[in-house]
């Protein structure tokens, strides 16, 4: 089977398989949210001080939350098939235009991150692997040993204090300084500023998880028979590290950073809390705290995409690191 033969077999696999799951996850979501207590309409009401009942009937029958649970779940779904994602009434405006204004701080907050992870956790791994057994690696893996166990809230909160409350190198939260106006590469610098913090602090988790996976692998691939034949055949020992364990080794790691491109915008929930960083992670809690499940389930919607795309991608990264790896 040619390359463009797999990669469409591969997209038709994917597609067949991601319109079960996302209608799936969708129904069984809105379900249990529907156990939570309370709604938008009553933490709106808490917050204005107070509304009578008949002012409550009246929202709750405006924003459609006085039908019964089957009947808002068909009209979420109607909302779905015209591409729309409903109304938010906290934020009184509609979801897609909502989640939006968010995504593109979430996007690089979680791409940023995520890139920085691998290329570190790549060069930490192969130093490891390298050195195994002697002190660079022992100490390299108490390092990771020590970002792995430590929360990345309290990792968020010493960069904040140190960086910027004690040495003031970066600023202590937002996206950009409020007021400023800048333009082209005056607004870049600002924004690089105000992404040091918060990116390091979501990395620093992932960096130790594949600087050890890494690791694993290439001990492991180094033992093969294939790779002592490289050696007897006279090939220099970096170009047998890089062309054949190193590579072999990312098979592996494809897959584990693939599965945490959907975990990451849970890690960022807490990461744009502590920065103050406008992205979907911070979104999410809002939603969560003023019960406001439209805007919640659009999340977890592009959430699942995200995973679904995600394996999509390392399904054919694999088969181009290995071409053992048939896509069918």
């Amino acid at each position: 089977m040619s390359t463009l033969a797999r990669v469409r077999a591969t997209l038709w696999r994917t597609a067949l398989q991601a319109v079960p799951t996302v209608f799936g996850i969708v129904i069984l979501v809105f379900f249990l949210l529907q156990l939570v207590p309370g709604d938008a309409v009553d933490v709106l009401a808490g917050e204005s001080g107070g509304i009578s009942e008949e002012g409550l009937a009246m929202l709750r029958a405006s924003f459609g939350l006085d039908q019964p649970v089957l009947v808002q779940l068909l009209a979420y779904l109607d909302h779905l098939a015209h591409f729309s994602l409903g109304y938010s009434p906290r934020y009184n405006t509609p979801v897609m235009d909502l989640i939006l204004s968010r995504l593109p701080g979430s996007i690089v907050l979680m791409l940023l991150s995520q890139i920085i992870a691998i290329a570190v956790g790549i060069a930490l791994g192969a130093i490891m692997a390298a050195w195994a057994g002697r002190w660079p690696d022992r100490l390299l893996s108490l390092a990771a040993l020590l970002l792995y166990s430590t929360p990345g809230f309290w990792v968020g909160l010493m960069a904040l204090v140190v960086c910027s409350v004690w040495l003031g190198w970066l600023p202590s939260g937002g996206d950009v300084t409020i007021g400023a106006d800048l333009r082209g590469w005056a607004w870049l610098k600002d924004f690089a500023a105000h992404a040091v913090l918060p990116v390091t602090a979501l990395a620093g988790f992932f960096v130790a998880i594949y600087a050890r996976l890494v690791r694993a692998s290439m001990l492991e691939i180094s033992r093969q028979d294939f790779v002592r034949t490289a050696h007897a055949k006279g090939l220099a020992p970096f170009v047998v590290t890089v062309r054949h364990v190193l590579r072999c080794a990312l098979v592996p790691l494809s897959t584990v950073a693939g599965m945490h491109l959907g975990t990451l915008l849970g890690g960022a929930v807490v990461i744009e809390t502590v920065f103050s960083w406008p992205g979907l992670g911070r979104l999410a809690l809002e939603a969560v705290m003023a019960r406001d499940y439209a805007v919640l389930l659009g999340i977890l919607l592009l959430s699942s995409l995200t995973v679904i795309v995600a394996n999509l991608l390392v399904d054919l990264l694999h088969a181009w690191l290995d071409p053992r790896i048939q896509t069918r």
